[in-house]
């Protein structure tokens, strides 16, 4: 059990792991903690955007969309491996997932195939939204997947979480196939060789 970082030391964090991180509006306060509680935190979740272009994508994570307010995440990730933080607390990232996955999280464990949708993950993971249409033929730049893979090891590292507390958004709500274009058994790999 983990309660999150301070927004200032989630900041830290991922500037200390050599990332360019760029601070949108509001965004330490930007939350949706008047749903629901924000940790203990147990994990990162990644995530790709289904959006093209890096203002809008930016903009939508902030805002959210009809039905699904902002922030939809706590960093985007975007193709040019910059992390726009646009929010901090709560996130509309996660949504409910298989509780069976989050004990194997919590615990470091290989993760078991998601068929519940039976607690609330937007409580116990940061969320990274990654820029990329997910049809699987977009392409991932190699800086974008090195900031991938930089700003999971940060918080993991802050924490003395390993890779296995990474997860992709695939991995954890039935019918989600996020993201698309690269495995989370190679992005954790890179991380655990980083956490070395």
């Amino acid at each position: 059990m983990a309660p999150p970082m301070s927004a200032n030391g989630f900041l830290d964090a991922l500037r200390d792991e050599g990332l360019t991180v760029a601070e949108v509006g509001d965004w330490r306060t930007h939350n949706r903690n008047h749903k629901g509680p924000w940790g203990p935190v147990h994990g990162v979740m990644i995530h790709h955007t289904v959006t093209k272009g890096r203002d809008h994508t930016v903009r939508l994570c902030q805002e959210g969309r009809p039905g699904l307010p902002g922030p939809l995440c706590h960093g985007v990730i975007t193709k040019d491996g910059c992390v726009h933080l646009v929010g901090y607390g709560r996130a509309n990232h996660a949504g409910k997932g298989d509780r069976d996955v989050l004990r194997a999280v919590i615990a470091e464990k290989a993760l078991p195939h998601d068929n519940q949708a039976n607690v609330d993950g937007n409580t116990h993971f940061y969320g990274f939204e990654c820029e990329n249409l997910g049809d699987g033929k977009d392409p991932w730049p190699e800086t974008q997947l090195l900031a991938i893979e930089k700003a999971a090891a940060a918080i993991c590292r802050r924490h003395g979480w390993t890779a296995r507390s990474v997860i992709g958004h695939l991995e954890w709500q039935p019918g989600k196939v996020d993201p698309r274009g690269f495995s989370m058994k190679t992005m954790r790999a890179r991380i655990a060789e980083r956490l070395k």
